[in-house]
């Protein structure tokens, strides 16, 4: 009897599935909408990546320009000028793969050369589809996110993500990413309204019936402050950040993406001892 090789999202990713994996997020970027500035110096965005995998990060992403609501968009020259040398420090220091958060083709492949191996796309290859291109000639997998350009309240939003991702799936399919390496992302904090946010979570299950692993990210995000206190600062939300987290990992999110490494990995432990059998 033989077995079917691993896939590139298996084989970076082996507990994929077994146990809810914490994703680390490390902006380095002097607008994000929570930590802005903070790592934007090469050094301290080396040691945060250090820091965010000793607390138990299984991946890493890196982001070099802010998707905050009204942030001022950059040039994939600046974009990479920002993440390509922090890529390059700890993809080979780390025992964990590092992911590039970027839309943008030409970052993607100058970050893939640098030793990211994931592509995180919150356009959903959508905005430059030869992104899909990049990741398949690097064998790397995907992230696919879900966003919209404009608000639109009266929708289904989980039909709408059906059909936005039916999209990506072409595009992935056509460039050559076999749908093992794909992860879909609702998109917490982007194109919706707060019910919807709230709806997407709840309805979590029927994303996953899609038969991809979900990566789910709540963290530090105003939807949170809406609930409790919007004037909440972002950094004080992390009560917050591992609620929602809680409930997505119970709910089958097979990744959650968070600033919070520690409090969440010894969060998601006890929902993985109550909801996953063992061996699962």
């Amino acid at each position: 009897m033989t077995t079917s090789p691993a896939s590139a999202l298996e084989a970076l990713l082996p507990d994929l599935g077994r146990r809810t994996l914490v994703m680390g997020i490390l902006n380095v970027t002097p607008d994000s909408f929570s930590d802005g500035g903070r790592f934007q110096d090469p050094e301290a965005a080396r040691a945060q990546g250090a820091r965010l995998v000793e607390e138990g990060a299984a991946l890493l992403d890196v982001g070099g320009e802010s998707t905050r609501p009204g942030h001022s968009p950059v040039s994939a020259e600046e974009e990479q000028a920002r993440v390509l040398p922090v890529i390059a420090a700890l993809a080979p220091a780390l025992a964990v793969p590092v992911s590039i958060d970027t839309y943008k083709a030409a970052t993607a492949e100058a970050a893939l050369r640098a030793g990211a191996r994931i592509v995180n796309d919150v356009w959903g290859l959508q905005r430059e589809p030869e992104i899909a291109a990049v990741a398949a000639h690097h064998g790397a997998p995907v992230v696919v996110m879900h966003n919209r350009e404009s608000v639109d309240a009266g929708l289904d939003i989980v039909d709408e993500m059906r059909r936005f991702f039916e999209r990506s799936l072409v595009i992935a399919r056509r460039a050559g990413i076999a749908d093992r390496d794909i992860v879909l992302d609702p998109g917490i904090g982007f194109g919706k309204s707060w019910e919807q946010h709230l709806e997407a979570l709840r309805r979590l299950p029927e994303l996953r019936a899609l038969g991809f692993p979900v990566l789910v990210g709540v963290s530090r995000k105003s939807v949170l402050g809406r609930i409790h206190n919007a004037a909440t600062a972002p950094a004080d939300r992390l009560f917050g950040s591992i609620a929602a987290h809680v409930v997505a990992a119970a709910r089958g999110a097979d990744i959650v993406r968070v600033h919070d490494v520690r409090p969440h990995v010894e969060a998601c432990q006890v929902v993985d001892a109550i909801t996953r059998r063992p061996g699962a």
